[in-house]
Parts: structure tokens; C-alpha cells; sequence
């Protein structure tokens, strides 16, 4: 089936570190103002539950998909008839897991992801995650994967995702800088321009990715701010838009989409990469 364009909310919302209740009534109205402005897809942050390497993921966690943060998302969907992928806290069993989810129109979990290039300072919080996967939609195939995922060595995860048919690649993320860190002298952005380029043009998918804003409380980055500054870049490695940068920027991004169709693998790939 030949992919279709759509409208997608990149949803740069504030993340309040331990506040599950907050943050999840935060998303689910954002969900809906993004639906009543024609999106089709809505894109959310890293752990948007609870925040990235917030202490309270270890003992707040939910299961998935059965989970009370899981299940209202899968319910916004359905009433909102909106594609959701989101970033969340995964308990399951005695491991607690950085996780991302893909949702339908159905409410139906077409894709489960669970961060594979987690950060040392993370590793206390989160489990390994250990497998990739894709989603068949009427508007591509979507890929799935967490924030530094993006920046894996060789830009495996990206990389491998794009072997795997995604036309193009949501990343739920949470990009953070120091309380000092002045953005005039230091733009924001250039790792992630860095990993995402290479990619989109070696297999012509858009990569798109969504970061918090807000204060870090608590962890071992506390103190630290989220800025936003999400971004989608297009199949052919080209900025399509660019968050506004703060922890108070928070706002609703709203992009056209158009997949571009790709050639077929095999030797074709092969010769593409020597």
C-alpha cells in the first residue's frame, strides 16, 4: 500500500518530574487539542510520564500495555481517532524499562520499543531494552526509537530500522543542557543533526523527534533544563522544522508529512553503501 501524507502535532510538552497525574492529564489535553487541529499522528516525549532518570521511576512505574498511563493513551486514541506514539515508564516483572509505545485509531498497540543506547547515568533506572520493531500504517511503515538511540555507534539502531522498511522514524526524546547553558553561544542541536542526516539520506527516511521542556527536580542530571528544540528532518536529510528552544517552551508543532517512496532492497542497498 502506497503510503499517504498526514498531518503530524509534534507535541513539545512541559514533563514535571514525578508527577505521573499532571503530566498524563497534561498529554491527554494536548492530545486533544492537537486532534481538533487536524493531526492525524500526535508525537510525544521520552518517559513523558515521568520524567527521564527521575527517581520515581523506580517504584511508580506502570506495565504495559495494561497499565493505567497505557491505557489512557490507548483510550485518547480511540476518542480522538489519532495515531499516538509516546515515550513511558515500563514496569515489567522486576525490571523497569524506558519504553516507547505506537497506538491506532483502534486503540490497538501496533509497536513496542524499549531503549537500547541507554546513557551510563541511566542505567540505574532502566533495564536493557533488547529487539526493534516496525509498524505497518495506512501512512507508512513506522519505525520506533528513544532519543539516543539516534546517536547508537555506526548509527546502528537508526540504521538497522531503515533495513527493517521504515519510511520514516518517530523518536521520543528529552534533550537536556545545563541551567547555564546559554543557547545564543551554544546552538542546540548539532549531535542530533549529526546522526540523523547520514541516515535519512542513505535510506530516504524522515526522522523526526520530540524532546520535553521543563526543570530536571530530581536524578542525576538534577538541575539541568530541558529545552525542547525537537525536530523533523526530511528523507533527504533536510531540516522540515525545528522547535523553539527553553524550559518554557512549550508548544504544539504541526508538519505535513509526505513519505518518500523508497527503491527496493537488496543488491540495489547493497551497492548504494560501498
Amino acid at each position: 500500500m502506497k503510503p499517504k501524507e498526514f498531518k503530524l502535532a509534534m507535541i513539545q510538552m512541559e514533563v514535571r518530574g514525578g508527577d505521573k497525574e499532571w503530566n498524563v492529564g497534561h498529554a491527554l489535553e494536548l492530545i486533544a487539542e492537537a486532534a481538533a487541529h487536524g493531526a492525524q499522528v500526535a508525537l510525544l516525549p521520552e518517559c513523558m510520564d515521568l520524567g527521564w532518570t527521575h527517581p520515581s521511576s523506580l517504584t511508580q512505574a506502570d506495565p504495559n500495555p495494561e497499565g493505567g498511563v497505557c491505557t489512557a493513551l490507548r483510550q485518547a486514541a480511540v476518542q480522538h481517532s489519532i495515531y499516538i506514539c509516546s515515550g513511558l515508564t515500563e514496569k515489567a516483572d522486576a525490571a523497569v524499562y524506558n519504553a516507547a509505545v505506537i497506538i491506532d485509531r483502534q486503540g490497538q498497540i501496533l509497536c513496542r520499543h524499549r531503549k537500547l543506547n541507554e546513557l551510563d547515568i541511566g542505567h540505574p533506572y532502566y533495564a536493557q531494552g533488547d529487539r526493534l520493531n516496525v509498524a505497518q500504517t495506512e501512512f507508512g511503515t513506522f519505525g520506533l526509537m528513544i532519543c539516543a538511540d539516534g546517536f547508537s555507534k555506526d548509527r546502528i539502531v537508526p540504521r538497522a530500522l531503515g533495513y527493517m522498511g521504515a519510511d520514516i522514524i518517530l523518536s521520543p526524546s528529552a534533550w537536556a543542557v545545563p541551567g547555564d547553558h546559554d543557547n545564543t553561544r551554544e546552538p542546540y542541536g548539532k549531535e542530533w543533526y549529526a546522526s540523523y542526516v547520514p541516515v535519512a539520506r542513505e535510506f530516504s527516511i524522515a526522522i523526526i523527534s520530540v524532546s520535553n521542556v521543563g526543570d530536571m527536580v530530581a536524578g542525576p542530571w538534577q538541575g539541568m533544563k530541558c529545552i525542547g528544540c525537537s525536530l523533523a528532518s526530511d528523507a533527504a536529510g533536510e531540516e522540515m522544522l525545528q522547535g523553539p528552544y527553553g524550559r518554557d517552551a512549550e508548544c504544539i508543532l504541526y508538519l505535513e508529512v509526505k513519505p518518500v517512496p523508497r527503491p527496493a532492497r537488496g543488491t540495489d542497498w547493497a551497492r548504494r553503501e560501498k
